[in-house]
């Protein structure tokens, strides 16, 4: 498993005995054979945080749909005001991208890609940017089932 801390931030919280400290943990998790995960664990203490992140990566957990080491066609992810460029790269290029959109697609066990983020560089945004871009992907062959049973029902109701 890869575990990845992406982000560390100190929450105060103004009460009126003082500030009220506590942290919240950007995490992710991948299995490195096109599983990856996140999740934003907050506790009192940092070590608490982590721990809780990383048990909630590995529950949201999903497939990444991959050829060989690379993604099967290009997409964008949004999210917010975040948008992530995710292109499939030829063997050998390597991941092209920024720290927080590295740290999902060595978490996916993705090799050789271009990413280009676009919009806001909120690290919590740009990781569900990147995750919806994921997730918009599909396999060449499911994409061909899809739109020969969209051809099917064409003419279905139609006046």
């Amino acid at each position: 498993m890869v575990e990845k801390v992406v982000a560390i931030n100190r929450v105060a919280k103004v009460t009126k005995g003082g500030k009220r400290l506590s942290f919240s943990a950007l995490v992710i998790v991948g299995d490195g054979e096109g599983n990856v995960g996140w999740a934003l664990g907050k506790a009192n203490e940092v070590a608490d945080a982590i721990r809780k992140g990383l048990g909630m990566a590995k529950k949201a957990m999903f497939k990444v749909p991959m050829k060989g080491h690379t993604i099967p066609h290009e997409t964008v992810g949004e999210y917010a005001s975040s948008q992530v460029l995710l292109k499939p790269a030829g063997p050998g290029t390597g991941i092209i991208a920024g720290g927080t959109v590295r740290a999902v697609c060595e978490a996916a066990g993705i090799k050789d890609i271009l990413t280009k983020s676009i919009g806001s560089n909120n690290q919590i945004n740009l990781v569900r940017a990147t995750v919806e871009g994921f997730r918009g992907l599909e396999f060449p062959k499911d994409a061909i089932a899809r739109r020969k049973s969209d051809d099917n029902h064409e003419g279905i109701g139609a006046p």
